[in-house]
Formats: C-alpha cells, structure tokens, sequence
C-alpha cells in the first residue's frame, strides 16, 4: 500500500455513493471519501447526477486527520489539470464607475452564539435580559389599557 501525500493528485474509483459524498479506492492502495461540496465546481444537488459506482476518477488529496480518514477532491484535481484558468480575465466597466464601492448600509441582527457554544452563565443572564424586556413590555401595556400613567 502505498503511502498518500496531500496536494498529490492520484487515479481512483468510485466504490460508494451517499448523499454527503462518494467514497473512492485509490490506484496502488488506499481509499478515501470526496465531500458532496468537492465533487464540481457547481452546486451538486445529487451526486448521482455527476458521479457513477465504479466510475474512474482524478482525485486530489486535500486532507488527513488524525485518524487516518482521507479527505480527497474531485474539482481540485480538476483544476490542475486545466492549463488555463477558469476565469475570465474581467474588463473594466464603462464609463468609469468605481467597482470599491462602499457596502451599503444595511441592518444586520446580531450574530448570536450557538447554545453548545455558550456557558450556563452566559445563557442565563441572555434568558434574564430577555424577561426582564418581556416585563417591561407587558407592565407598559398593562398600563395603558388600564389607562394610569405616572407622571
């Protein structure tokens, strides 16, 4: 078996399809699995519709763990095969216009942290924060349907 290198570009086969990847036995010894986001340049919806069982193809080495799981890519052995690049050389725009535009101003909410990433601390004081909101909220329209206001 041979030894595989990252960054190496080998001949393999498909040996199994799933809806997250395919897996490939690689020529010489060795096997890996290509993530359903390293099978094209395009949004795959289903693999079957780019790859076949048994189909031979060029695959990079992009990755091993600690574990030894070999993670392999379809779309960058692609790639470098390609003697010209895939973009287009770009033209600039008439008329002049300033393509570093700045971002126009929008509201964007708060990124909030995942609760598996928080500690007990951090989501109880957000749950504290958000009731005492809440109260806030239903004493104010308490008050007005009741009709007392403080002066």
């Amino acid at each position: 078996m041979q030894q595989l290198e990252i960054g190496k570009i080998y001949n393999g086969k498909v040996k199994g399809i799933t809806q997250y990847g395919a897996f490939v036995d690689i020529e010489g010894g060795g096997s890996g699995m290509v993530h359903i986001s390293e099978i094209a340049n395009t949004y795959v919806n289903d693999i079957r519709d780019h790859l076949t069982e048994n189909q031979e193809v060029k695959v990079k080495v992009i990755g091993i763990n600690e574990a030894g799981k070999v993670s392999l890519s379809i779309k960058k052995a692609s790639d470098d095969n390609d003697a010209q690049p895939q973009q287009k050389p770009r033209r600039p725009r008439e008329g002049g216009q300033n393509n570093n535009r700045p971002k126009p101003n929008v509201w964007e909410p708060k990124k909030q942290t995942p609760p598996s990433e928080m500690t007990f601390e951090d989501m109880m004081s957000r749950f504290k924060q958000s009731s005492e909101e809440r109260m806030c909220d239903l004493k104010r329209s308490t008050d007005r349907k009741n009709g007392t206001r403080r002066k």
